[in-house]
């Protein structure tokens, strides 16, 4: 893909790890945010920003600029893509697309990072709501390959297929939904599991870090590298034999499953075993090694994962 002029409206961790990633990647990158006073903040975290990348994709030959703006016009002047990344308020949302349509050409795609809003809700004061898609990243952005990206009811194709082809030549691995639905689709898996994890410390049958511990040493290696579906195919001869097989120990197990809601006991269970398995690490000594970690894991499901 020809280098890009990319707009970035919502200058927040997730917008900022946006915009290291389209530079990183060799697009210039003109960012605004309303609230202002993002520049001193972002100025600190870059050199870190770009040293992940480097370190998960090689140094950039040719990295872009990022240039931040006090105004949005000036922002988007002759951009190819916008990347927003506003509050997560659908009454925002609404605006604040608006607003961006008026400063872009007619052609150029405008993307939301939502993490759970309908596109068909954000895009119906938008006067050409066949741009607006989701473009949802995920947490590290600049990290993290997955791209999710979903159309409204409104939704052009062709600008899914821009999306798409954007964040391909970024290096993200996009996947895109046919439907809408609450929460897309990686949030859904993960709240179905984190349903029952939740429900099973808050009963008393595993701490917070023997759950964790479960997934990490037991499907969570073989999943990264090749997902659900092909791993579990490779514990039998095939998908349809491993059905058959392990079918039934499904079943019994979904007949089974627990609920969980997110009441004063629940919320107090879950909060003690999750202080006992931090055992008093800070949040940043915990991010620090959660990125550093997450360089090599990727970089090996660059050279051997299934998809």
């Amino acid at each position: 893909m020809d280098k890009l002029s990319i707009g970035i409206i919502g200058f927040g961790v997730i917008g900022q790890r946006w915009a290291a990633a389209f530079a990183h990647a060799g697009h210039d990158v003109r960012a605004y945010d309303p609230g202002g006073g993002r520049e001193a903040a972002f100025t600190d975290a870059l050199p870190g920003l770009m040293a992940d990348l480097d370190a998960l994709a090689g140094p950039s030959e040719t990295p872009g600029s990022i240039r931040l703006f006090p105004s949005m016009a000036e922002a988007l002047s002759g951009v190819g893509f916008v990347q927003e990344s506003g509050p997560e308020d659908i009454a925002i949302k609404r605006l604040l697309l608006a607003e961006i349509e008026t400063h872009v050409d007619d052609e150029v795609v405008i993307a939301s990072s939502s993490s759970a809003l309908l596109v068909s809700d954000m895009q119906t004061d938008c006067r050409i709501p066949g741009r607006i898609v989701l473009g949802h990243p995920f947490n590290p952005a600049h990290l993290m390959p997955l791209v999710e990206i979903v159309g409204g009811r409104a939704t052009d194709e062709k600008a899914m297929a821009t999306a798409r082809s954007v964040y391909e030549a970024v290096g993200k691995k996009p996947v895109t939904l046919k439907r809408e639905i609450t929460g897309h689709l990686a949030l859904r898996l993960m709240g179905a599991m984190w349903r029952e994890a939740i429900a099973l410390v808050r009963d008393g049958v595993a701490s917070v870090e023997d759950v964790d511990r479960a997934f990490m040493y037991g499907p969570g290696p073989k999943w990264t590298l090749q997902g659900s579906f092909i791993s579990n195919q490779l514990n039998a001869a095939g998908m349809e034999d491993f059905l058959r097989k392990y079918g039934p120990t499904y079943q019994a197990i979904w007949d089974t499953l627990l609920d969980a809601k997110l009441d004063e006991p629940t919320i107090r269970a879950v909060t003690t075993s999750t202080a006992e398995a931090v055992r008093g690490r800070t949040q940043e000594d915990l991010r620090e090694s959660r990125e550093a970690g997450l360089v090599g894991i990727l970089r090996t499901v660059a050279r051997h994962g299934a998809h």
